[in-house]
């Protein structure tokens, strides 16, 4: 069993910056895979980014490659996502999700465990 604590979100403007964290209970942290994903309102929950267990894949949403990183620290058992050049379209609540087996993978349906999410918020 895995426990996802996210935190980090806020309010931003516009072309700046913020880096989301979560925090996972557990020993065996190094063995999932990680994602990020989000949900704005009104719309379904939509993939961000994934990374391996050990960090070497990583993948990331067309609408945020380029401008988000995913990354993990495998000792502190916590993954972020550091989110550059914020756009208003990028407000959402932000889930991660841990999956068994270690791969890095886009399907929101693969994951086994989830976090309550964390709110951020970009004025324009």
């Amino acid at each position: 069993q895995v426990q996802l604590v996210e935190s980090g979100g806020g309010l931003v403007q516009a072309g700046g910056s913020l880096s989301v964290s979560c925090a996972a209970s557990g020993r065996t942290f190094s063995s999932y895979g990680m994602g990020w994903f989000r949900q704005a309102p009104g719309k379904e929950r939509e993939f961000v980014a994934t990374i391996s267990w050990s960090g070497s894949t990583t993948y990331y949403a067309d609408s945020v490659k380029g401008r988000f990183t995913i990354s993990r620290d495998n000792a502190k058992k916590t993954v972020y996502l550091r989110m550059n050049s914020l756009k208003p379209e990028d407000t959402a609540v932000y889930y991660c999700a841990a999956k068994n087996g270690g791969m890095a993978t886009l399907d929101p349906y693969e994951y086994d465990y989830w976090g309550q999410g964390t709110q951020v918020t970009v004025s324009s």
